[in-house]
């Protein structure tokens, strides 16, 4: 077996973390009849060898022997090794090849052009694979017709075959996918396969699920040809299919090892939980419900429609598939959405804790539209308190705190003081207090009762241990929004502690912290005076914005500041926007940055130069200012922003803003719902200033 694999110069090739030498023995590995060894070389080959689905010269040079692999009756999990097969196809289509067809060039090489070659000359494997007596490798290998098969015909019988015998859901939904992909690759066959499925879907033998899957896939294969009459047929089958499938409740995830808390901060042990429940799927009909999303893409109200039943049905785990995927929909598309707000809110009155915690942390992540839903989560929020006492913070049960802790987190993002009192508790009892940090900003009104208690576990924080930093950042940002004047010394000895012990980060961030108090912090200008000089270019920064806001002499800050802008630090010509006019020294470098290679240094230096120079900066600012956020539409947020302070002058921008607002999806930086948000906002009143509508004209709302 594996004759060849020896001939092969591994360690002249490379996987994610370097030489591919190990690739023979995780070959070997994969045979092995040691479950544990099996599992972890499987594990390996995906972290490194497929590493999130890239594909490397090395891992088309394995598909030979995972074939051998596949194909031997005594290799365990065969399944396993036939769904890595069609893994490294499907992403080496999707990486490695235009619309078209035509290759991607990629330097270095991958090994995309050569794993679907080899893939697609041996497809008529797959044909063989899909009748095998094992049926989990029938499952695996039900994508590779349409994916790899050139014998269009073949295919299409072999899978109207395999759908006759198939009694599983999750076969049949996958052989009604292959058809799709089939369909799409090969046009030759694509009008056979549409009306196959057309047949299938009014067939009402056919059991809900696979009718539902036909009219999904048929929309896939033709998105612009979708009509009224397909999402209402949609949520009949999938109101069909809920009512058909058995109602389970969402199983207890798998027990892990505990991650050590004294090494490792809270943060990051919960972004890996996170990770993995995200992972989880728990419905038999989310995967072909997220292609029907994907599919309906901008159409928000039939998608909504969609959500509305999936959030109707009886099965929790559908339900909480659907909370994730109504999240989704939210922060990726803009629309009036307070529909779904409210269904997803709904969901907070479930008994299931999961599915209500669900809908608490997507209700938080879309926190700047997230208004409607307040009374429901303080009605959650209230019934869980009187249920199960004020510490239900902390309580023992897994679910039930989780649940509690987003809907007041979510709560406290819209600035509602009624999820303070569980704040509180937190950050007096200590449990997941770091939790109650990151939201404490958005209460101001109650900065005299938090203030004293995020001071508290700032002094008790053990600024040498590695762990503690994400959280004292965390609470040195948190004082720095709520501002209260009774921080400033235990921002300032943090700062002291922190240089101290070489932490960089908590150095700035109790840098920021102090220049947010201003003159208040006078007391702490010895501290931070040396910092302007520090080798990190960050912290020399950030003492350099403090000196100035706490200081306030022009004179000591204005070299700093134009050394720094000499090192093309745009953070330097923010602060010099700040210091408008007074900073006039500034100009000529701002000036001479403006054709400066990249757009976020272009950018704050044009707003710099217009809130130092005034209107006579106005043609080149402008012409900056457009042409990045053209370029770059990233930087949407800094160009609106600037345009909107300069008032009547940015007139020119008009076209460009509404072209701005005519988008569907979100946009801004990162995209974020957060920033999003704001740049529609700024730009809608903006337009209302510069190109009022006539009287008696509505004007647009498109978020």
């Amino acid at each position: 077996m594996f004759d060849g694999l020896h001939d092969i110069d591994w360690a002249s090739m490379e996987h994610a973390y370097g030489s591919a030498e190990e690739v023979p023995a995780l070959l070997w590995a994969l045979r092995s009849r040691d479950t544990e060894e099996r599992s972890k070389a499987l594990d390996r080959f995906y972290g490194a060898v497929h590493h999130q689905g890239d594909v490397y010269p090395s891992t088309a040079a394995s598909l030979p022997f995972l074939f051998e692999l596949a194909a031997d009756g005594a290799t365990p999990d065969r399944a396993a090794v036939v769904a890595l097969l069609v893994s490294i196809g499907r992403e080496s289509l999707e990486r490695g090849f235009e619309d078209d067809g035509t290759e991607i060039e990629y330097c270095p090489p991958t090994g995309c052009g050569q794993a679907l070659a080899f893939l697609r000359e041996r497809g008529a494997r797959f044909a063989e694979l899909v009748r095998d007596v094992d049926p989990d490798v029938r499952l695996a290998a039900i994508p590779g017709l349409g994916l790899f098969l050139d014998d269009a015909d073949r295919a299409a019988v072999v899978l109207r075959e395999r759908l006759a015998v198939e009694r599983g859901i999750a076969a049949r939904q996958r052989i009604v996918a292959a058809a799709a992909t089939l369909a799409l690759r090969m046009p030759a066959v694509t009008q056979q396969v549409m009306d196959w499925l057309a047949d299938l879907a009014a067939d009402p033998s056919q059991d809900p699920v696979t009718r539902f899957a036909t009219v999904v896939h048929r929309a896939r294969c033709a998105p612009d040809e979708i009509g009224e009459d397909v999402v209402p047929a949609a949520v009949g089958l999938l109101r069909e299919s809920a009512r058909a499938l058995p109602v389970r409740g969402i199983a207890p995830v798998p027990s892990r090892p505990a991650t050590p808390t004294d090494t490792v901060a809270p943060q990051i042990v919960a972004a890996f939980e996170d990770l993995d429940r995200h992972t989880r799927v728990y419905a038999p009909t989310t995967a072909l419900l997220r292609t029907f999303h994907e599919v309906l893409g901008a159409r928000v109200p039939e998608r909504t429609e969609v959500l509305a039943e999936q959030l109707s049905s009886p099965d929790p785990g559908a339900r909480l598939d659907a909370v994730r995927m109504g999240g989704e929909l939210m922060r990726t598309w803009r629309a009036d959405h307070t529909r779904l707000l409210l269904l997803v809110a709904d969901q907070l009155t479930t008994a299931d804790q999961e599915v209500a915690a669900e809908a608490a942390a997507v209700l938080a992540s879309c926190h700047p539209i997230a208004a409607p839903a307040r009374e429901p989560l303080a009605a959650h929020i209230h019934a869980q308190r009187a249920a199960h006492g004020p510490g239900v913070w902390a309580s023992p049960q897994a679910r039930l705190r989780r649940s509690h802790q987003e809907a007041v987190r979510a709560l406290a993002r819209l600035g509602d003081a009624r999820a303070l009192p569980s704040l509180l508790a937190a950050l007096d009892s200590d449990v997941d207090a770091w939790r109650a940090v990151q939201v404490a900003r958005y209460l101001p009104r109650a900065a005299d009762e938090l203030v004293p208690r995020l001071c508290g576990h700032l002094r008790r924080m053990d600024l040498s241990q590695q762990r503690t930093e994400m959280s004292a950042n965390a609470i040195l940002s948190a004082l720095a929004t709520l501002g209260a004047p009774t921080a400033v010394a235990v921002v300032a000895d943090t700062l002291g502690a922190a240089v101290r012990l070489q932490q960089h980060q908590i150095t700035r961030s109790a840098l920021n912290a102090l220049r947010a108090f201003g003159p208040a912090a006078a007391g702490a200008l010895d501290t931070i005076r040396p910092l302007t000089t520090a080798t990190d270019a960050r912290t020399r920064f950030g003492a350099v914005a403090a000196l100035w806001a706490v200081g306030g002499d022009l004179s000591e800050v204005m070299p700093l500041l134009l050394g720094l802008l000499d090192d093309r630090n745009a953070d330097a010509a923010d602060l010099l926007g700040e210091m408008g006019p007074p900073a006039s020294a500034a100009l000529p470098r701002l000036r001479n940055l403006l054709t400066h290679d990249y757009e976020w240094v272009r950018v704050p230096c044009a707003a710099a130069l217009w809130e130092i120079g005034g209107a006579a900066e106005t043609p080149a600012v402008l012409d900056t200012l457009l042409r990045a956020m053209a370029q770059n539409p990233a930087t949407a947020n800094r160009v609106v922003s600037c345009l909107d302070r300069m008032g009547s002058r940015a007139a020119p921008a008009l076209p460009l803003l509404r072209e701005q607002l005519a988008l569907p999806r979100r946009g801004g930086r990162f995209q974020s719902i957060d920033h999003d948000e704001e740049l529609q906002r700024i730009s809608r009143r903006l337009i209302a200033r510069l190109d009022p509508p006539a009287p008696g004209v509505p004007t647009l709302r498109t978020g």
